[in-house]
């Protein structure tokens, strides 16, 4: 695998796994609190979830191309000594990793067979807050090592979670209707607010912090054309949807959630490509390009494991 496809398939697999653990998260709260709202989208969440097995082979194309990916592969002195010896190297990476995602799935095998009682969802949920804690550090905050953030992994699960609820937007399963879209709508908005404050946060304490680390990982983000990718993040993700959220209409109507669920899907890969391609300096394009064929390529499968997932279902139902 060439270098720009390595890390085109890294960002296509990151943006492609959000909405599955998303789903995932949602799936175990509603198991504990109940609600009308995890009924309605039960029908996109549930296969969304269904997922997580594939994000998880997904992995494997992550793994083999550390040096191509992370500075810290390619060369263990791009980090601290002790970091290198008791954190960022391959073993712990690829342990991380594999832990995270194979409980995960483990996770939406015991949701979607019926086997999660309000405990195992409740430790479910213990474990996801663990690992989203140190995965997201992994994935994406090491591509530049020397910048840190307490924030990072709370921001992320937000992603996961925005993705999740924009997938059931722009889905629209038949039990969303005018009685239950404001509840959609409710959780959009504040997961929204909740990714626009991190964000912000995040970018302010880093600047009265006013440390060369933190200053190169936003002047990185100076050059064309990051600035107008953020900004569009921001304006098309984040600002329109939250305004038209304000409205009663929107809230109520699944039609116009749709809208919403399509903005902010399009913020989503705007943000996740202003996280991960200033890391790989001027040369990214390529990346880019390579991850939007392999965002397509996974999409494709994605839908085909669906249907041959339903098919079998269907004859084990007859059987």
């Amino acid at each position: 695998m060439t270098e720009a496809l390595a890390r085109g398939w890294l960002l296509a697999w990151i943006a492609f796994g959000a909405a599955p653990a998303g789903s995932l998260v949602l799936l175990l709260i509603h198991r504990i609190t109940g609600g009308r709202w995890g009924e309605a989208l039960a029908p996109v969440l549930r296969p969304a979830a269904a997922l997580l097995p594939l994000v998880a082979l997904g992995f494997l194309g992550v793994a083999p191309a550390l040096p191509a990916l992370y500075p810290w592969a390619a060369d263990p002195g791009a980090v601290k000594p002790d970091v290198a010896a008791l954190y960022l190297n391959a073993g712990s990476f690829a342990a991380r990793g594999a832990v995270a995602l194979l409980g995960w799935s483990v996770l939406a095998w015991l949701v979607l067979s019926g086997r999660c009682s309000r405990l195992v969802a409740g430790l479910g949920l213990a474990f996801y807050g663990l690992t989203i804690s140190l995965v997201p550090v992994d994935w994406i905050l090491s591509l530049e090592p020397r910048f840190t953030s307490s924030a990072f992994g709370a921001g992320f699960a937000l992603h996961q979670l925005l993705a999740a609820l924009a997938l059931a937007a722009v889905a629209s399963p038949r039990g969303l209707d005018r009685t239950t879209a404001p509840d959609l709508a409710n959780l959009l908005l504040a997961t929204l607010l909740g990714v626009l404050y991190i964000g912000l946060m995040s970018y302010v304490v880093a600047w009265y912090g006013d440390l060369p680390p933190k200053a190169a990982y936003y002047l990185r983000r100076e050059a064309v054309p990051y600035p107008a990718l953020v900004g569009a993040a921001i304006a098309a993700g984040g600002i329109v949807p939250f305004l038209l959220l304000l409205l009663g209409a929107v809230r109520r109507s699944p039609g116009a959630l749709r809208l919403v669920g399509l903005l902010v899907f399009v913020g989503l890969v705007l943000r996740f490509c202003w996280l991960v391609l200033p890391a790989w300096g001027p040369g990214a394009g390529g990346a880019a390009v390579a991850a939007g064929l392999w965002l397509v390529a996974l999409v494709v499968v994605a839908l085909l494991a669906l249907r041959l997932a339903g098919r079998f279902g269907r004859r084990l139902g007859h059987a």
